[in-house]
């Protein structure tokens, strides 16, 4: 199969750092469409008005009329649970659907100290701003689960596609997996990868979130937009994130994650969209970087990070895919670009 894309940026920004509660990072976008008209971004903040001071991450929200000018809800969508037994420091990555007695459910990664594997948790509202936490946790593993994006099937039910990695014999692999669910909070693995890799092509060394686009009419193809780190140049000494430091919520490490995560992201790593298809939304092969920066020391809000994205279908095969990206600078914003899906076998 032969993915046939254009896709071309966006003027400017959709969101950047405007106040103490996202001043540090914006990541992780997800574009909603509001019933009553225009539309919803919920994307992950960090900043020094964080809930209380251990805290690495939480969700946020913007609206907007028109889908490019975004003005920041008031206060916070969805904070960790600073007193739950797992995932207490950071919520990010939302995937936010529909549900059918009309409210809606927010699926996102719940992240708590190094020894703690990621999961994924839910919460739901019944106005897309107040959301209340759903008890429990709707998927995990004993390596963690990360990035969850959530799809409704024909059959009923969903799809959760997350982006995971194991060691196992001293050999990495990372990618995408998926769990089905009939009632939107009990998940069940499906066997093997959605998409997996060795780190062997390119340099690549994780996933960062993966869109799945379904068919828009019966026989179509399912489009995966996925988001891939690339490598630090061999030799480069990378300061340790502090989401990898067992001591940071003892020892005030904490404090300053925005600026100690930046000078990992900008150690030397690269990330870039790819995009890929497939015949049954099970089964995809490695796909084809469709954006991509400039790199360090040149322009673009994007130069050095594109990821994390969101897709927003406009009219036909139009669509405007909403992401996160970092500039040579550390700065991180949402930008967006606009093209089209399509395929032929």
């Amino acid at each position: 199969m032969t993915v046939r894309h254009s896709w071309q940026r966006d003027p400017g920004t959709r969101l950047e750092d405007s106040r103490d509660l996202d001043s540090g990072k914006l990541l992780g976008p997800c574009i909603t469409r509001v019933p009553a008209g225009g539309y919803r971004l919920y994307y992950t903040g960090v900043g020094p008005a964080k809930p209380f001071p251990e805290c690495q991450g939480y969700i946020l929200s913007a609206f907007s009329e028109d889908g490019f000018t975004f003005q920041p809800d008031p206060g916070i969508r969805v904070a960790p649970p600073w007193n739950g037994s797992t995932g207490r420091l950071r919520a990010l990555v939302p995937s936010v659907t529909p549900c059918a007695d009309g409210s809606w459910r927010m699926y996102y990664q719940l992240s708590g100290p190094a020894d703690d594997p990621c999961s994924i948790g839910s919460a739901n509202s019944t106005d897309m701003l107040h959301w209340n936490i759903e008890p429990g946790v709707r998927l995990k593993d004993t390596t963690g689960v990360r990035s969850p994006r959530f799809v409704s099937l024909p059959s009923g039910g969903g799809r959760l596609y997350c982006t995971y990695s194991m060691e196992q014999d001293g050999q990495h692999t990372f990618g995408v997996r998926s769990a089905v669910t009939r009632d939107g909070l009990a998940f069940e693995w499906e066997q093997g990868w959605r998409l997996s890799f060795d780190g062997a092509e390119d340099d690549m060394m994780a996933i960062s979130a993966a869109e799945v686009v379904p068919p828009t009419k019966h026989g179509g193809s399912w489009t995966m937009f996925y988001s891939a780190w690339q490598d630090v140049p061999a030799g480069t000494v990378v300061p340790t994130h502090p989401s990898n430091n067992v001591h940071a919520i003892h020892d005030g490490s904490s404090k300053n994650f925005a600026e100690t995560s930046i000078s990992v992201d900008m150690a030397g790593y690269r990330s870039r969209i790819f995009v890929t298809q497939s015949v049954d939304g099970l089964h995809w092969e490695q796909g084809e970087c469709i954006l991509e920066g400039r790199g360090y020391g040149n322009h673009g809000i994007d130069a050095v990070h594109a990821e994390d994205m969101s897709l927003l279908h406009l009219s036909a095969k139009q669509y405007r895919m909403y992401y996160a990206g970092c500039d040579s600078q550390g700065i991180w914003r949402i930008a967006s670009a606009s093209g089209t899906i399509s395929a032929s076998s």
